[in-house]
């Protein structure tokens, strides 16, 4: 199976630190955290990699090569302008059916092999990997009906809801669905999968997960792979 990373982002939310680096590059303890998905990737079974790439391309490219080092095939995909988080799929041919995409930023333990089992036993076109995130409102949360009148009043309320891990399982006939170097992010994707009735599976997952694209994510993650090493790189990874 093909596994294709999203690294061309400019990682916005961490500037002080992406106008230097990608933020797949970003460092979490000695290695970047795209060097830990690698291995992890390895460890599932993966041979090849394409990673699609834009914002400082050639870093990426120079720090990772050919892949080699990992034992992994690594291909490179570049736009020439930015294609949002879907869009650059467009530009990359001959894909194995199914595939898997993820962002080149997120610290996790997802058993990948796992979801890719769910993905092929559901038969469905599309599987995004869920994670349970809560909410903390700091604030006293009003409900009203038509009319105006309060029905409801919650002293700072827990939110919980289910967000993309920004890991996902296609079939390459999700391919129809993307214009050819037109922009298109994965939520519209979605609405279009499921505007045509196609049938897009969510994958809970109790595993960890952390998307470094804030500072304090960011910290996070990298106290976290520090204290625990082997949870996300066992010793065959």
């Amino acid at each position: 199976m093909d596994a294709i990373i999203l690294a061309g982002g400019k990682g916005t939310r961490l500037a002080s630190y992406t106008t230097i680096f990608p933020k797949p590059l970003m460092p979490i303890g000695d290695v970047p955290i795209l060097d830990v998905v690698l291995r992890q990737l390895k460890g599932y079974g993966f041979n090849k990699v394409i990673m699609a790439v834009g914002y400082l391309a050639e870093l990426l490219e120079t720090y990772f090569g050919d892949g080699s080092k990992y034992g992994i095939d690594i291909q490179y995909s570049h736009e020439s302008k930015p294609l949002g988080t879907a869009g650059p799929l467009s530009l990359i041919e001959n894909l194995t059916n199914p595939f898997l995409v993820l962002n080149g930023d997120i610290l996790t333990t997802l058993n990948y092999s796992a979801l890719i089992n769910y993905h092929k036993e559901k038969e469905a076109i599309a599987t995004i990997a869920m994670h349970k995130r809560t909410v903390d409102v700091d604030f006293g949360v009003i409900e009203l009906n038509t009319d105006s009148k309060i029905t409801n009043y919650i002293e700072k309320p827990n939110l919980n809801y289910l967000v993309s891990m920004g890991i996902y399982i296609f079939g390459t006939k999700v391919l129809r669905y993307i214009k050819p170097d037109e922009k298109l992010d994965f939520p519209d994707l979605v609405k279009k999968l499921l505007k045509n009735n196609e049938r897009v599976i969510g994958y809970p997952s109790n595993d960890y997960w952390l998307d470094i694209g804030r500072h304090d994510d960011y910290q996070r993650a990298i106290d976290e792979f520090e204290k625990n090493k082997k949870k996300f790189l066992p010793d065959k990874f």
